[in-house]
């Protein structure tokens, strides 16, 4: 049996385990199967890696950075970026990927408008803000980083105010913030001054339709959510699985 799975804590959010097992029946392929580990440390990864079949592995919140010292090979992607999301594992060997970058650019190119997207602002400082910023620089498009403490590389929430929030059409929400089951939160931007030029990009897929979401919808945005990223880049990690 070729296992794979998926490690992080909790796993409450997961999308992965739903979506191989529907891909794996789809396609006949028996001898496959994906499991769900939550792994209250991550050095529980190494009693994980002992399970007889283990070929791959992805990787959530809060592991994509801490997984890095298990790695003994990573992508050109991953050592630029420091998160990994991705592991294929062979002969005992362990290889990181970041199939985020894969996912958020190609979900994001089908909506987004250069004309007006120039600058971001992404919410968060985590793996998954990293490869964000990753895409961003590659699009051309300036960012600044959005946490709870202000820094020389990222403003405060409490910074974001009506006179910034219009230079910034492009709003990335790379937090927990919304997630199932805490469906009532949301990144406490000013929403207020927000426009139907801005675009408001959510990668939480569950639910469907964030708080932070629905607050930009109801001022007119443009709004999208992970779904798809997750889509594309399941696909990618399957690829290279498969490699």
């Amino acid at each position: 049996m070729r296992r794979f799975g998926l490690i992080g804590f909790p796993l409450s959010h997961s999308f992965s385990k739903k979506y191989f097992t529907e891909k794996f029946e789809k396609e006949g392929l028996n001898n496959c199967s994906y499991e769900n580990f939550p792994l209250p440390v991550i050095d529980e990864l190494k009693q994980l890696l002992s399970l007889p079949g283990l070929e791959g592995l992805n990787v959530t919140i809060p592991y994509k950075e801490q997984v890095l010292s298990f790695l003994d090979y990573s992508s050109d992607i991953v050592k630029k970026i420091k998160a990994c999301n991705c592991i294929k594992i062979k002969e005992g060997k362990l290889f990181g990927f970041n199939t985020d970058v894969f996912g958020f650019e190609n979900s994001l190119k089908k909506k987004i408008m250069s004309s007006i997207h120039k600058q971001a602002l992404v919410l968060g400082t985590g793996g998954s803000a990293k490869a964000v910023i990753y895409v961003l620089e590659n699009l051309g498009i300036k960012f600044k980083s959005v946490s709870r403490k202000p820094s020389a590389q990222s403003l405060s929430y409490e910074q974001l105010t009506k006179e910034i929030m219009p230079d910034y059409k492009l709003i990335i929400n790379t937090t927990p913030l919304g997630m199932f089951p805490n469906v009532v939160e949301a990144p406490p931007i000013p929403y207020q001054y927000l426009t139907s030029d801005h675009f408001l990009f959510d990668l939480i897929y569950n639910p469907e339709k964030t708080l932070f979401l629905k607050k930009g919808e109801e001022q007119g945005t443009l709004i999208q959510n992970g779904y798809e990223m997750l889509v594309l880049q399941s696909e990618e990690n399957w690829k290279i699985w498969n490699s």
